[in-house]
């Protein structure tokens, strides 16, 4: 299956502003219309999973920009804006509702205790299934503290989901957690399938077969252009 293409950046390539603390999420409400058009888009272009723009729709990212009151709204349009930019091909194509580490995905030593980590993610998973996502797509988890919080959170809905992490060079998570452990937690879980994201190609080479030998799930691999840089959005 073909999975879509980034948002973000996307959004940054048609004019869309993507400004701190919403990021691409700011879209839902500035830009829905380009927003549907980039869902179209790549389901056009064969797309099989559009993954909704709810990367940053949590509890955590809303109450920054004083918004948690519009969370179940900002979720429920997102997935709502996937659908109908999907309904332009005549196949099935599933939409994903997005779900992000809580914190900065590129900074481990930021993850809260996991009381924090369960009752944030109880939210995000309730409010993505209360949108009615076909799927949680459980992205970018850099310990496996977190991704197992995410994965019994989106279990308890009873809505399918996957989870895919960000590993260093050496294929353990950002974290140090070993990518085994962190696979064997979300398997037991429920996770239909596990994937890796948001590393260079080369990494994505070198560390699927690792991957692979660690689950019999089906794997889920996206990768980006080269390594993140502090630049702003």
């Amino acid at each position: 299956m073909v999975l879509d293409g980034a948002t973000g950046t996307e959004l940054l390539r048609r004019g869309v502003p993507t400004p701190l603390p919403l990021w691409s999420a700011g879209a839902i409400r500035s830009h829905p219309g380009v927003l549907e058009a980039i869902h179209r888009d790549y389901a056009v272009a064969g797309a099989d999973i559009v993954v909704a723009n709810t990367f940053r729709t949590n509890v955590r990212t809303l109450r920054n920009a004083r918004m948690v009151d519009d969370g179940p709204a900002l979720n429920r349009d997102a997935v709502a804006l996937a659908r109908r930019g999907v309904a332009a091909v005549a196949r099935r194509v599933w939409v994903a509702g997005s779900v992000a580490p809580v914190e900065d995905c590129y900074r481990p030593e930021l993850v809260p205790a996991d009381a924090v980590l369960e009752r944030e993610h109880r939210q995000m998973a309730e409010w993505l299934a209360a949108a009615e996502a076909d799927a949680l797509w459980i992205e970018t988890m850099n310990t496996a503290r977190e991704a197992l919080a995410a994965a019994r959170a989106a279990r308890r809905t009873g809505v399918p989901f996957t989870v895919s992490f960000v590993v260093r060079e050496d294929g353990d998570l950002l974290g140090g957690d070993p990518l085994e452990v962190a696979v064997a937690h979300v398997e037991e879980a429920g996770a239909m399938a596990v994937g890796l994201n948001c590393i260079p190609p080369r990494g994505m080479t070198r560390n699927l077969p690792r991957l692979r030998a660690a689950t019999k799930l089906p794997l889920i691999a996206y990768a980006h252009i080269g390594n993140p840089e502090p630049t702003n959005g």
